[in-house]
């Protein structure tokens, strides 16, 4: 959520941002906005006036009442209790339109940087760099799903019977490949200086509406019937929530954790046979990071934080790239996105395995998330990283250590996280 005061010293530069994120049907919130505002500074305006004159006339009852002018004073009171309803009317109005600006600001997305490329969709993402050589073999490479029933490591069949599609049974080798995965990234993240969170998995309404956009919560989230609670589409929403309404001293940031948790998406829509598989389901585990700062560190951590989950991949021997995020491809709280993409040898191109966003204060105004530095109080920045999040990961780890027989490597890096083991083997 932007601020109010730029949208009434800068409407334009609000309008061309919507603009650049191809969101033109949000244009007229922008005067809506303004209109309601106006509205409410003229009720504040009137209220006050109002307050001011009732005081008077309670200086002008008890003078009058020491002079024993008990009629008069009465007819005063009379006037008060006029007043006093006014108020009531005045105030009902001005909560009614202050939560009218609410819902509409909280519509209009965040100021992009300039340095975000302009596009529509993700279609038009900028590659930023690449790290590593690409693999490339002398034999076929399997889909993913036959390379990992080939390990025995993957059941789709009972997990649909079980729960329906999109979700998956990991076993054996592959079943610890994956935990390995994620306790080898929360020690390379502590090794970073971030500190260790395994956060609620469910988070309240409030939250869900503080941390992301109501076209992101319909189209991800899962809410527990009757209650007002929603399964957590990634830590980063619970990671966030917990500054909620919380004021912190400038001495304490910046603030760097690093969090486990399972994930829970709708992932709406059909998808393509490489979407299908382990690729794009409902229930998967990540780990995370999540960085609160003032607003001059955020540049800095943005940069540190895509540059550690490279680190991590290169160390798996995965090659990987970085995407900038065009305009149409960003969030509304994005201030700014860089998607990091490993690389598929079966496909012969990169495909997403993590993401990386700064917020800037959209997350903070929505939640109360303040910094004091001595007598000043402003909004913190709020920052997130994929760390990694397999099982989407196992694919791009088992194509990227496949043997011709169809076994896997252990790069040395991961080999103490699996006993030792330096290879899957068919079984």
């Amino acid at each position: 959520m932007i601020d109010l005061n730029l949208i009434r010293n800068n409407k334009e530069l609000v309008k061309e941002n919507i603009r650049k994120k191809f969101q033109d049907h949000k244009l007229p919130l922008v005067d809506e906005v303004l209109k309601l505002d106006e509205k409410n500074r003229e009720l504040k305006s009137e209220g006050d006036n109002l307050r001011s004159a009732r005081n008077n006339k309670s200086s002008e009852i008890g003078a009058l009442m020491r002079e024993k002018l008990v009629d008069d004073a009465n007819k005063i009171k009379e006037e008060v209790n006029e007043i006093n309803k006014r108020i009531e009317e005045l105030e009902a109005e001005e909560t009614e339109i202050s939560q009218k600006i609410k819902d509409i600001m909280m519509k209009i997305p965040n100021i992009i940087a300039d340095t975000v490329p302009i596009g529509k969709d993700d279609s038009e993402n900028v590659e930023v760099e690449t790290f590593g050589e690409k693999t490339k073999y002398d034999f076929e490479v399997p889909y993913h799903v036959d390379i990992l029933e080939k390990l025995d490591g993957l059941d789709l069949d009972s997990a649909r019977r079980v729960s329906g599609s999109g979700f998956y049974y990991l076993t054996g080798d592959i079943a610890r490949l994956h935990s390995a995965i994620l306790t080898y990234a929360r020690d390379f993240m502590i090794d970073k200086g971030f500190t260790y969170v395994i956060p609620p998995f469910m988070i309240r309404g409030d939250v869900v509406d503080g941390v992301m956009s109501f076209d992101e919560r319909d189209a991800m989230m899962y809410k527990i019937e009757g209650e007002d609670l929603y399964l957590i589409g990634t830590s980063e929403h619970s990671m966030i929530g917990k500054f909620k309404n919380t004021i912190t001293d400038v001495t304490e940031l910046p603030i760097a954790l690093t969090s486990y948790s399972p994930c829970f998406r709708k992932e709406k829509g059909a998808h393509g046979l490489e979407e299908r598989g382990i690729y794009r389901i409902h229930q998967f585990e990540k780990q995370e990071m999540v960085v609160v700062c003032k607003p001059e560190e955020s540049e800095e951590w943005y940069h540190k934080m895509y540059g550690y989950t490279v680190e991590l991949f290169r160390n798996l021997d995965i090659p990987v790239r970085t995407l900038e995020c065009c305009s149409g491809d960003l969030a509304d709280l994005k201030y700014k996105s860089l998607d990091v993409e490993a690389w598929s040898p079966r496909q012969e191109k990169y495909f997403e395995v993590g993401s990386c966003s700064n917020l800037t204060d959209a997350q903070s105004r929505r939640l109360g998330i303040k910094v004091k530095d001595g007598d000043n109080k402003y909004f913190a920045h709020t920052l997130n990283n994929t760390v990694v999040a397999p099982p989407r990961m196992l694919i791009a780890f088992v194509e990227n250590n496949l043997n011709a027989d169809g076994s896997v490597n252990i790069p040395e890096t991961l080999r103490p996280y699996m006993g030792n083991l330096d290879k899957i083997n068919v079984k």
